[in-house]
C-alpha cells in the first residue's frame, strides 16, 4: 500500500514490520526512502501532516545536490524545475545602502558535479517530485497523518520499535517494527529530543522576514543573489525559482516580530525596488529565526538522524537543504550495504563524525557571512564596506566558490595524495553510442577512474569480481579507452590533483586517490575496509585508511 500524493487520507499502517522508518516526509525523508526502496530495502516513511506543505520554504539548491537527486533517477524528467545561475544575470553580489557594489563572487563557471554550481527551485514541486518517485519505488510507502510518539533502540539486530497515532486521531495507535530509524523530522525533531541528544550553538540568531513572490512584469536583476548590506535595513533578493522571486529583511530592534509579518509591511520593504501589487503577486510571507546549530551526535543505535534534525544554519550561502540531501545519500549507501551483506555494520559509524564535520564547516561559514549582512552598527558597516572594496580588488576575488569542505573525521578513505574526502567530478562522457554526464552513462555507485589506461588490466580476477559485486564501475579516460573525457573535467581534475586514479564512493567523494599503479592498493584497501574478516587472509602491503571503520 503506498500513499497516492493527491490522497489527503492518511495511508492505513499494514506493512509493521520493515527495513527501516523514516520519520519525517520532506525533501530529505523522501529522498532518503527513494535511495533506500531503490536498493531493496522496505521502507516506511511517517508524516504527520496529512498534505504537502503548498508554499515555497527552501529555495535554492547546489550542483552536488543536484548530481544526489540524478542519482535518484529524478534529473532525467524533472530538470526543468531548476533555474541554474548564469550569465549576466548569474553570481552572487554584495551591495552597500547605497547600492554600490562591494563585491561579486563568480558562481557562473563549471562545477565539479556536471551541473550549475547553484539554482533556484519551487519547494513544493520538488517535494511533488520526490513524493511520486517515492509511490512508485517498489518497498517503499509514504504513510501521511501520523505522528511519531516514541521508540525503543533494542540494538544489534533487534532493531527498534516505534509507536506512532494518527495526527488527527490521537487515540489510535499503531506499532512498527524496523532494523533502523532515522529522525529527518526537522529543526524541531522529536526523535532528538526523544534520544536526549544535545545541540551545539554558534550563538548566532537573527529574525528575517522572507517574502516570496511572482512578478507581474520582467524585472532585472544585476545577479542570481544580491545582498543588501545596508546598517538601515538588511535585506536579500534572490531568484528562488522559475518565474518566482524572493525577498529577506531583517528585523530591526525597533519592530515587533508580528508587525513584520504583515502583508502591508513586505509590500513596503519591497516597495524601493519596484514590487508593488501592481507588478507582482505575493505569495508568502513568513518570519523565520536564523541560527547556527548542530546535534552533537547524529547516531544512538540503531537510530540516526539527517536533515535539519541534525543541523540548522542561516540561509546566506544557500546550503541549508544540499546538506540535509547529503546526509540522504551518505547514510542510505551504508544502510544499503550493510542490509545486503556487503559491509560490516560499523560503516554507520562513520556517517554522523564525516557528516558533521563537513557541515560544521559550512555552518561556520554562513554564519560569518550573516554577521557581515547582519551588521547594524553605521560606523562597523562603513568599514567593513572598505574592507569589502580593497578585497574586491584582488583579482582572484571573483572566482571565490560556495565552501567545499572534505568529509569529517573519522572518515571511511584511505590516506593517498590528499584528495580523499574531497568531491570528486562528474564530466560529460561518450562511451559507444551514449553520450552525457558520466553516472548516467558509465554508472554510478562505487569508481573507479584512471586517465593512464584501464583499471581492470590491474586487477586480479577476485578483486575485479569483488568490485563488481559492490556495484563498482570502472573507466579509463585516457583517451585510448572506452569512455571519452568529452570537455577534458577528468583530465583538468587529475592534473588539479597530480594523480592518475582516483575511487570514488556512492557519494561521490574521494576513497583514494594516486598512480594508476595504486588501483590495486585502492581496491585492496577498500575490501578490507568494508569487509575486515573477508581480508584478513589477503595482501597486507596497501597502506592503512585514516581511520579504520569501527575502531572509533
Amino acid at each position: 500500500m503506498t500513499a497516492s500524493s493527491k490522497n489527503s487520507e492518511p495511508a492505513p499502517l499494514l506493512r509493521r514490520a520493515v527495513d527501516c522508518v523514516i520519520i519525517g516526509g520532506g525533501p530529505v525523508g523522501l529522498l532518503t526512502a527513494v535511495l533506500l526502496g531503490q536498493a531493496g530495502l522496505r521502507v516506511s516513511v511517517v508524516e504527520r501532516w496529512a498534505t504537502r506543505y503548498p508554499l515555497p520554504r527552501a529555495c535554492t539548491i547546489d550542483h552536488e545536490a543536484l548530481r544526489i537527486l540524478q542519482a535518484a533517477g529524478l534529473m532525467q524528467d524533472h530538470a526543468d524545475l531548476f533555474e541554474p545561475s548564469r550569465g549576466e544575470r548569474g553570481g552572487y553580489e554584495f551591495r552597500n545602502g547605497e547600492g554600490e557594489l562591494l563585491q561579486a563572487i563568480d558562481w557562473n563557471r563549471p562545477a565539479e558535479s556536471g551541473w550549475a554550481n547553484t539554482n533556484g527551485f519551487y519547494q513544493p514541486d520538488l517535494e511533488a517530485a520526490l513524493e511520486n518517485l517515492a509511490a512508485s519505488t517498489p518497498g517503499v510507502t509514504v504513510h501521511r497523518g501520523w505522528t511519531f510518539l516514541s521508540l525503543a533502540d533494542e540494538h544489534g539486530h533487534e532493531g527498534v520499535s516505534v509507536r506512532v497515532s494518527r495526527t488527527e486521531q490521537p487515540d489510535e495507535i499503531e506499532h512498527l517494527r524496523a532494523r533502523w530509524l532515522i529522525g529527518a523530522d526537522g529543526a524541531n525533531s522529536a526523535v532528538r529530543t526523544q534520544l536526549g541528544i544535545e545541540v551545539g550553538d554558534s550563538g548566532f540568531q537573527a529574525d528575517w522576514l522572507v517574502v516570496d513572490y511572482r512578478p507581474k512584469v520582467e524585472e532585472n536583476w544585476s545577479a542570481f543573489v544580491t545582498q543588501y548590506c545596508d546598517p538601515a535595513q538588511p535585506a536579500t533578493a534572490v531568484n528562488s525559482g522559475p518565474g518566482r522571486r524572493r525577498f529577506e529583511f531583517m528585523r530591526r530592534a525597533d519592530m515587533a516580530v508580528d508587525a513584520l509579518n504583515r502583508a502591508d509591511t513586505a509590500w513596503r520593504l519591497m516597495e524601493p525596488w519596484g514590487v508593488t501589487p501592481d507588478t507582482a503577486h505575493l505569495e508568502r510571507h513568513a518570519v523565520y529565526t536564523f541560527h547556527g546549530r548542530w546535534a552533537r551526535t547524529w547516531q544512538k543505535g540503531n537510530v540516526f538522524l539527517a536533515g535539519d534534525a541534525a543541523h540548522l544554519m542561516p540561509p546566506f550561502l544557500g546550503q541549508g537543504l544540499c546538506a540535509g540531501l547529503r546526509d540522504a545519500r551518505a547514510l542510505s549507501w551504508r544502510l544499503a550495504m550493510a542490509h545486503q551483506g556487503l559491509a560490516t555494520p560499523a560503516v554507520l559509524d562513520t556517517y554522523g563524525p564525516e557528516r558533521s564535520g563537513h557541515v560544521r564547516e559550512i555552518i561556520d561559514e554562513a554564519v560569518a557571512a550573516g554577521r557581515v549582512i547582519c551588521e547594524l552598527d553605521p560606523v562597523k558597516a562603513a568599514a567593513r564596506d572598505a574592507e569589502m572594496r580593497k578585497r574586491s580588488r584582488d583579482p582572484l576575488a571573483d572566482t571565490r566558490q560556495p565552501p567545499h569542505p572534505r568529509l569529517g573525521e573519522p572518515s571511511l578513505t584511505m590516506t593517498s595524495t590528499g584528495s580523499e574526502g574531497r568531491l570528486a567530478p562528474q564530466g560529460r562522457v561518450r562511451s559507444g553510442r551514449r553520450e552525457g554526464l558520466f553516472d548516467d552513462v558509465v554508472g554510478q555507485g562505487w569508481q573507479l577512474i584512471s586517465r593512464a589506461g584501464n583499471p581492470t588490466e590491474c586487477l586480479g580476477g577476485a578483486d575485479m569480481s569483488w568490485f563488481r559485486q559492490i556495484g563498482g564501475v570502472v573507466a579509463d579516460v585516457s583517451g585510448r579507452g572506452s569512455v571519452e573525457d568529452l570537455d577534458g573535467v577528468y583530465a583538468r581534475w587529475f592534473d588539479e590533483h597530480e594523480c592518475q586514479a582516483l575511487l570514488a564512493r556512492p557519494d561521490f567523494y574521494v576513497f583514494a586517490a594516486g598512480e594508476h599503479a595504486s588501483i590495486p592498493d585502492f581496491v585492496s584497501q577498500l575490501r578490507r575496509t568494508l569487509q575486515p574478516d573477508a581480508g584478513r587472509h589477503r595482501r597486507r602491503h596497501a597502506p592503512a585508511p585514516r581511520h579504520e571503520v569501527g575502531n572509533q
